[in-house]
């Protein structure tokens, strides 16, 4: 398990107060062919309410037992994913304008050596549900109190790894109740599920919830709504992939 204690050390930023609002230009200072820019922007609101009103979790303090932790399965663009991760001050944001350079810690994909407050090295689809799964099981025998948040696509939920990851974890005793997984769903599977998404883990036990993945109200609400005894998923809904 990721006590992310050996990830890079790099320099934090004197306190600056970054809102919602400045994640555009920080998005900005990345540039290159191969940003992903439409499954980044996609995660925008749901990571920034993640970060700004979820997650306890310090940046000053990575190697707290306690904290929070954030899986993204979506790797493959990570962009807005280190906008926010700035903006939050886990680095400093002038390291944007290095984005891809071969000297960069930041990559097309994360990598949990390499940027502070990444718990996983993502970008290979399939692989964050059935690790957050396991890191919550692990904590939960520990009696750590740490919740467990991942981040997939629609898409994503094409592989065989999920779906046995949604079938198991609601069957584990007492459930993992402090796992949530959040789909963003950009319309870009090649299946469907009948009934929707959120019917794919109804049906195996979990707590769900369908939201508006733009509104930042609805967000917090349904990433906040007890579901004791049951992992909860929760479908946000973003303009479709163009």
């Amino acid at each position: 398990m990721n006590d992310n204690t050996h990830a890079a050390t790099l320099d934090r930023p004197p306190p600056q107060a970054y809102t919602y609002a400045d994640l555009s230009r920080l998005m900005s200072y990345m540039t290159g062919d191969e940003k992903h820019s439409a499954s980044a922007t996609s995660t925008l609101d749901v990571l920034w309410v993640l970060y700004d009103r979820i997650l306890r979790i310090d940046p000053a303090h990575l190697d707290d037992d306690a904290r929070d932790r954030f899986l993204l399965s979506k790797g493959h663009g990570p962009m807005a994913y280190y906008a926010i991760l700035a903006a939050k001050g886990f680095f400093d944001p002038k390291l944007l304008r290095r984005w891809c350079r071969p000297d960069s810690p930041l990559g097309l994909h994360p990598d949990r050596n390499l940027i502070p407050g990444v718990e996983i090295s993502s970008g290979s689809l399939g692989h964050g549900l059935p690790l957050a799964v396991g890191m919550a099981a692990g904590l939960r025998a520990r009696a750590n109190p740490a919740r467990i948040f991942c981040l997939v696509g629609d898409a994503e939920l094409d592989e065989g790894s999920n779906h046995e990851a949604i079938a198991v974890a609601p069957r584990l005793v007492r459930g993992l109740d402090a796992l949530t997984v959040i789909v963003i769903d950009n319309q870009s599977s090649s299946l469907t599920w009948p009934g929707g998404i959120a019917k794919r883990f109804e049906v195996e036990g979990w707590s769900t919830a369908t939201i508006d993945g733009r509104d930042h109200a609805s967000i917090e609400s349904a990433l906040t709504e007890p579901h004791r005894g049951r992992p909860r998923a929760v479908v946000a809904v973003v303009e479709k992939k163009s």
